[in-house]
């Protein structure tokens, strides 16, 4: 069945690494799959966009079927592949109801993440404004503040949802482990820090870590002072 299947994606993208713990909990590894680069903006290549017309990624096919939008193609894995590999959603209405919430709660913290790590790169130089970056990080850490709160009401070794790692792990981990990546403090963060060191051993995310800091991770050193105030 993977090998009906096709994801263009880049390394280092959240929503990208979100697909591919999806596709690694439900036992679906070998499916065809391309690196592509931004630098050299080939998620805007004939390739992209004869799937994907907003030249975004990931860029998803199973079949003659295309998902493009990461939580979609989450969601999608989970519901055809139900019986197959992990459960992702849970049965409980109260553990099923958290990770829906965490789940698209997890979009307003990538949100704010990519506001401040991104703000060089998304902003035009002549526009940019210290007041405004300043900004954006007081909004991060209050969002931050707020995760750390979760995790500790639901105690150590607990998942976003409760006991069991479900969807709202699958899409919002990634945010999590390029918040780490980029130099987050996990002594000033110590609930998401054991969150962190709780998932990376996990099979589908070590599978599925980003290459480029495997293969150079001294280029992270350069990233890193985007989050030395947070």
């Amino acid at each position: 069945m993977a090998k009906d299947m096709t994801l263009l994606w880049v390394t280092g993208s959240p929503p990208c690494w979100r697909v591919m713990i999806a596709l690694e909990e439900k036992n679906l590894q070998g499916y065809n799959q391309k690196l592509l680069s931004f630098d050299k903006m080939e998620h805007k290549s004939q390739q992209v966009l004869d799937i994907n017309p907003r030249g975004q990624i990931p860029t998803f096919k199973h079949g003659d079927n295309v998902i493009n939008e990461s939580y979609a193609a989450c969601f999608y894995l989970e519901s055809q592949f139900k019986s197959q590999g992990t459960k992702l959603i849970p049965d409980g209405p109260a553990e099923q109801a958290l990770m829906y919430q965490r789940m698209f709660e997890g979009l307003t913290l990538y949100e704010k993440l990519s506001a401040v790590v991104f703000y060089e790169w998304s902003v035009p130089e002549g526009e940019r404004h210290e007041s405004a970056l300043k900004r954006n990080k007081e909004a991060l850490v209050t969002e931050l503040k707020l995760w750390e709160g979760y995790l500790q009401k639901l105690g150590s070794g607990s998942y976003l949802a409760g006991p069991s790692f479900t969807l709202a792990d699958v899409v919002v981990f990634p945010t999590v482990g390029t918040l780490f990546g980029f130099g987050l403090s996990p002594e000033r963060y110590p609930k998401l820090g054991e969150y962190h060191n709780l998932l990376k051993e996990r099979p589908s995310v070590k599978a599925s870590w980003p290459p480029h800091w495997l293969e150079n991770p001294k280029d992270q050193d350069r990233l890193k002072d985007a989050l030395k105030d947070i």
